[in-house]
């Protein structure tokens, strides 16, 4: 039975934060002003004081943090210096702290011979621990679980070693793992929904997958997401749980934000337009409404050209698409000079003509059947990798770069397929008009 069927708890509140990644590079901005490399290389130190804030703030019985709290195994000293300070300052607000690392901060990885605050305990990586966790005025609330990498890959099922131990009201499970097989994510410390369900435990506090997400509730699984988001493909809102425990063991969980730098991607379609004039207004149309949702904070944002119309032709020239950008980026002005800036990291072509990829995939001649056939690797995860591999044969041979290919999802694959039928269709079209 779960704890929402028991009544025999205290009331009690605790903070689930994941995925700190501190002192993270945020790679591939060498041409990003300084003023956006100096934020974003402070942004999860900023989310981390959010972290402290929001602590002061809410003023829960204990903070569990789950795994990767430093980006690299060899932590930097000012990322440990920096977690320390900000983990006294937890506990001094009278909050206690349980974590474990995850696959980037093993306990393999290098560190600094620095002492955890007293009040913060980290699990390690031989077995399963358990601890006790007390409200703030010494009652005993719940049992909290946990144990830590040992190394970066870890291929076994760690949730399996976990067993409730009698004597507490609440039992809360914190694990660094990959439930269900993400394809995103790297699948360490691989574990299944329906193992974590049935094992007896109220909460499962889980780290590694970047989006927010509750699995199931009663008993609870879920990934807060991390604190920060580190790039284009971490967009949506960054920050940890705040849960709330009632004495019956019913769950209320607020998710709170914490990212200083919003990483953000907006739609701008070509439809209804003809001129690029028109597409200019939308582009700065869009960076303003991303500036006011920001409501003060930078953003760091994809433009997505998308939807179908007679500037799909002109889109596809070399080079359009980084022409659009540099232009995009002088028109928003310097970081520096901005407050609340908005810095446009790419602009991508997702754009179509004016007439349908589905009604010319129903033509008989080599332009349908070639459609048909993207359209159904498009639709088929397997079928989308093995076109990819055969049409960059010549370049599989590359050890790097076979690897980068490889860990492309379905997604990027089949966006990629149809952007190869969008153009193959134009380029085909054109040569029956001029032929014509």
């Amino acid at each position: 039975m779960t704890a929402a069927g028991r009544g025999d708890g205290v009331a009690f509140t605790f903070v689930h934060a994941a995925d700190l990644h501190l002192d993270s590079p945020f790679a591939g901005l060498s041409k990003a002003p300084q003023a956006v490399r100096d934020r974003l290389r402070e942004s999860t130190f900023a989310a981390l004081r959010g972290l402290c804030g929001l602590v002061r703030q809410e003023r829960p019985d204990f903070v569990v943090i789950a795994g990767d709290l430093f980006d690299a195994a060899d932590r930097s000293l000012r990322a440990q210096l920096r977690l320390q300070r900000a983990l006294a300052d937890i506990v001094s607000a009278g909050c206690g702290v349980f974590v474990v690392h995850g696959n980037h901060d093993p306990e393999s990885g290098r560190r600094a011979k620095l002492d955890w605050p007293e009040g913060v305990h980290a699990f390690g990586s031989s077995d399963v621990e358990c601890r006790p966790a007390y409200n703030r005025q010494g009652e005993l609330v719940a049992h909290v679980y946990g144990i830590s990498y040992a190394t970066a890959a870890v291929a076994d099922n760690l949730a399996l070693r976990f067993n409730v131990r009698e004597g507490a009201p609440f039992h809360l499970a914190l694990l660094h793992a990959n439930v269900d097989g993400d394809s995103k994510h790297d699948n360490y410390a691989p574990c299944k929904l329906e193992e974590l369900s049935a094992a007896g435990f109220d909460y499962w506090a889980l780290g590694h997958v970047h989006d927010r997400r509750v699995l199931r509730e009663y008993p609870h699984v879920v990934y807060p997401g991390n604190t920060q988001g580190r790039s284009v493909k971490e967009t949506g809102p960054k920050g940890a749980y705040v849960v709330s425990v009632s004495d019956s063991g019913r769950v209320e969980m607020k998710f709170r934000e914490l990212a200083d730098v919003l990483w953000r991607e907006t739609a701008v379609s070509i439809e209804g337009i003809g001129t690029e004039q028109e597409l200019k207004q939308r582009l700065l149309e869009a960076a303003e409404n991303l500036q006011a949702d920001a409501a003060g904070r930078p953003v760091v944002a994809r433009f997505r050209l998308e939807g179908r119309g007679p500037l799909h032709e002109k889109l596809l020239q070399p080079s359009v698409a980084e022409e659009w950008l540099e232009e995009l980026r002088e028109w928003l002005g310097s970081p520096e000079e901005t407050e609340g800036w908005v810095w446009p990291d790419s602009v991508v072509i997702r754009t179509g003509g004016a007439w349908s990829l589905e009604t010319a995939a129903d033509d008989e001649g080599f332009l349908g059947e070639l459609l048909r056939i993207g359209q159904a690797a498009s639709n088929d995860e397997a079928l989308s990798r093995t076109l990819l591999e055969e049409a960059a044969d010549s370049l599989m041979t590359q050890p790097r770069l076979r690897e980068w290919l490889r860990k492309k999802t379905h997604e990027e694959r089949s966006a990629w397929i149809r952007q190869a039928m969008e153009l193959s269709a134009s380029y085909l079209r054109e040569g029956e008009a001029d032929g014509a």
